[in-house]
């Protein structure tokens, strides 16, 4: 068993009990999108039901005891792509390739590029705002998708505005330094960027897919290190920013299956981010013997999944914390579900009190094994 360690309580992020972002929406947000979608409330109107929703759940984030507060991504309808279209020169576009029935259609979308991209007036940013004003005395945390995943959604749509893969990759960088200093200037101390490129390189099907398709998965995933690493480079010293890890979660489903040892050592001996998301809960992700290649960041442990619900035991999640601590210094884990819980509006397939009681799980763990 762990014994606690003397000074392992920490004061900034990321803490020993975090949260990936995104939760459950209530009944009130479904409710209202809609209503807005079927043109019976306005913009304005749901801005402010979403707002009383969000209100409920920095209240119960604090109850809990979090230390880092999000809006539960409820102004949001997918993870990724609210950010990507909010990105000047893209647009969305629908991937349903159903016969039309409603029983066949699933929602499939995604973006790409139709103009020179560039990050300016940003939803998001505003979004950001107004949770810093409702976190009170909380940390408000942000959290967006990664660069890497940017051009590797846009790699699969195409476009015809980019000649090359290079000039695409400076705009990118470019775009993501404009945004890092935007929510840093709005008062964003911790940033989370949010991946399942990395899910997809450590799969053996889509590597062999990529390679189908003339791209070498390794040349991808060091390219995808420099586009983080510059991605990131100018942020201000006092701004954590840290990379989750994900193969999938579309209402509890998942896409990709493979430990991180097709990745580990480009991806964690070189990526210049504080902390690592890493999901965990179960053998889909493989065994912790890949963290040998982390350097000096932070690993925060998804062994708390998301996907259903029922509780894991908690010897067991500290049998695991003592295994990956033989990899990674002790002082160095920390504990969290391995994502959120809704990724997309449709959210995963569980109650919202199995959330709440994961959420406490990871708290009380966390506490008895650091605190």
């Amino acid at each position: 068993m762990i014994r606690p360690v003397t000074g392992t309580q920490r004061n900034a992020p990321p803490f020993r009990y975090d949260i990936v972002g995104s939760f459950l929406r209530t009944e009130e947000i479904k409710a209202a999108r809609l209503q807005y979608e079927n043109g019976e409330i306005t913009g304005s109107e749901l801005y402010e039901i979403e707002n009383i929703e969000i209100a409920k759940l920095l209240e119960l984030e604090k109850e809990v005891g979090l230390l880092a507060v999000t809006d539960g991504e409820f102004r949001r309808s997918w993870w990724h792509l609210d950010f990507f279209v909010g990105i000047k020169g893209t647009e969305k576009i629908n991937l349903n390739q159903g016969n039309g029935r409603a029983e066949t259609v699933q929602r499939a979308e995604s973006f790409r590029i139709v103009d020179r991209i560039s990050f300016e007036d940003h939803p998001m940013l505003q979004q950001f705002i107004k949770l810093k004003e409702m976190a009170g005395d909380r940390l408000p945390k942000m959290t967006i998708p990664s660069p890497a995943l940017f051009h590797f959604v846009e790699e699969f749509n195409g476009n015809e505005v980019y000649p090359d893969k290079e000039t695409l990759f400076q705009d990118i960088i470019a775009v993501y330094q404009t945004a890092i200093q935007a929510f840093y200037d709005a008062g964003c101390r911790y940033l989370q960027l949010d991946d399942t490129t990395w899910g997809t390189l450590s799969s053996g099907r889509h590597r062999a897919h990529l390679r189908s398709r003339g791209t070498d998965p390794d040349q991808l995933a060091k390219d995808y290190v420099r586009l983080i690493n510059e991605s990131i480079a100018n942020r201000p010293h006092d701004m954590t920013i840290a990379l989750h890890v994900c193969r999938g979660n579309f209402r509890s489903t998942w896409f990709a299956a493979g430990g991180y040892e097709p990745v580990a050592e480009v991806l964690f001996s070189n990526t210049k981010v504080d902390a690592f998301f890493l999901e965990y809960d179960n053998e889909r992700a493989g065994d912790f013997e890949p963290l040998r290649f982390i350097k000096d960041q932070f690993v925060v442990l998804g062994l708390v999944t998301t996907k259903h619900g029922g509780l894991e035991s908690k010897e067991q999640l500290k049998a695991r914390i003592e295994e990956a601590a033989q990899y990674v210094d002790i002082e160095k884990l920390c504990l969290s579900p391995q994502c959120g819980f809704a990724s997309t509006e449709e959210g995963n397939i569980l109650t919202e009190e199995e959330q709440w009681d994961k959420i406490r799980l990871v708290i009380e763990t966390a506490r008895e094994v650091w605190l």
